[in-house]
């Protein structure tokens, strides 16, 4: 697993890369909500290889390292799905 730098899309299953790039050259993306939907799409992908909750928020945390588990936790469990 990876950061996504400025010019990838991580909204690929919702919108094509095009609008993506688009929206975010008028700075009309929300770098946070797009950071949160990542990390609960990871999250639900690392579940359904059968790995932990604790253990995936730890491999989720090594990605985003400023995050404390509980931040990622909160993340994960409030908020809208994916």
């Amino acid at each position: 697993m990876e950061h996504t730098t400025r010019n990838e899309n991580p909204l690929q299953d919702l919108i094509s890369d095009e609008i993506y790039q688009l929206l975010q050259s008028r700075n009309l993306i929300n770098e946070k909500s797009v950071r949160d939907y990542t990390i609960k799409k990871k999250f639900k992908v690392l579940r359904e290889e059968k790995v932990s909750a604790s253990d995936a928020i730890e491999r989720i945390r090594t990605e985003y390292p400023y995050l404390q588990f509980d931040s990622i936790r909160k993340i994960i469990y409030l908020g809208n799905k994916i």
